[in-house]
């Protein structure tokens, strides 16, 4: 019964804090915490549930944070893509409220696997980035309202589909203002634009999987995976290499001189509850003969 009634309270706060600072009346959202402390939630008839995917940095073999990653589904069995769940929302003229369900979900969900380090790498709608005012400012309050501090946010931007460069440097600076850490995602892939590295100084330098991919198999790659990240580096940003799903993919990225990895040799997206927040990272290196 304590148990119970520990959590009717904590979902009633919950509510009451999301409805000031979100705009949002949880009843119309679904908002639920079954057992084992998993949140999901349910908008516009489709079921969110949150998935994390780890990155790792093997120079100190431990977890660095988690990509955070949206899991829409119908009735529970049919899944969808985000894309389409966000282009279905966008038609419908609720956009920006279900980019803040979802985000909201992301930090509860986030809240079981570190409730105090590691860093939480959230995307943004591309739409959202250009054209909501004061960026992050009505995220931090629900950050802020469960103990999460922006500085343990890195907002992802995927840098291919934004052309506007002064306002993505607008929207990007408003949200370093309010402390949250910048990522450029899927850098390296067609129509990449490294000037833009240089005005937005970014973070984290997210390259994109297909990188490492192509150097495993062109062995004439590696040295160009290497200069990048140093390059990145120079530029004053840690580069991550993501999509590693093989050993010699493994080495390959270790040996470019990267250390914070991410794919699904090293932990496929999982809900909060399946994921072993003590499990740290200890990479296999195999030395040629």
């Amino acid at each position: 019964m304590i148990n119970m009634t520990q959590t009717l309270s904590h979902l009633e706060a919950l509510r009451a804090q999301l409805r000031e600072a979100l705009f949002l009346d949880l009843d119309d959202y679904g908002l639920e915490e079954p057992e084992g402390g998993l949140f999901t939630s349910r908008f516009l008839g489709i079921e969110l549930n949150s998935a994390f995917q780890a990155i790792y940095d093997s120079a100190a073999g431990e977890l660095f944070g988690h990509e955070a990653l949206l899991r829409p589904s119908l009735g529970r069995e049919q899944t969808i893509s985000p894309e389409f769940a966000f282009s279905y929302a966008e038609q419908a003229g609720r956009l920006v409220k279900f980019d803040r369900i979802a985000r909201t979900l992301h930090v509860l969900n986030f809240r079981q696997i570190h409730a105090e380090n590691g860093l939480l790498f959230l995307n943004v709608h591309p739409s959202l980035l250009l054209s909501v005012n004061a960026h992050g400012r009505v995220f931090e309050r629900i950050l802020h309202t469960n103990s999460v501090p922006t500085k343990r946010v890195v907002i992802e931007i995927r840098e291919r589909v934004i052309e506007q460069d002064k306002q993505l440097q607008e929207a990007v600076q408003n949200y370093r203002e309010r402390g949250y850490h910048i990522a450029i995602d899927g850098f390296g892939a067609k129509r990449s634009n490294l000037d833009r590295l240089w005005k937005l100084s970014p973070e984290f330098v997210k390259l994109d999987h297909s990188l490492i991919q192509e150097a495993e198999q062109h062995a004439g790659l590696r040295k160009g995976l290497v200069n990048l990240v140093s390059l990145v580096r120079d530029l004053g940003a840690q580069p991550v290499i993501t999509g590693i799903e093989t050993q010699t993919q493994l080495e390959i990225a270790i040996q470019s001189g990267a250390t914070l990895l991410q794919g699904y040799l090293l932990g496929k997206p999982s809900i909060a509850r399946e994921l072993q927040t003590l499990q740290v990272f200890r990479p296999t290196i195999r030395v040629a003969a």
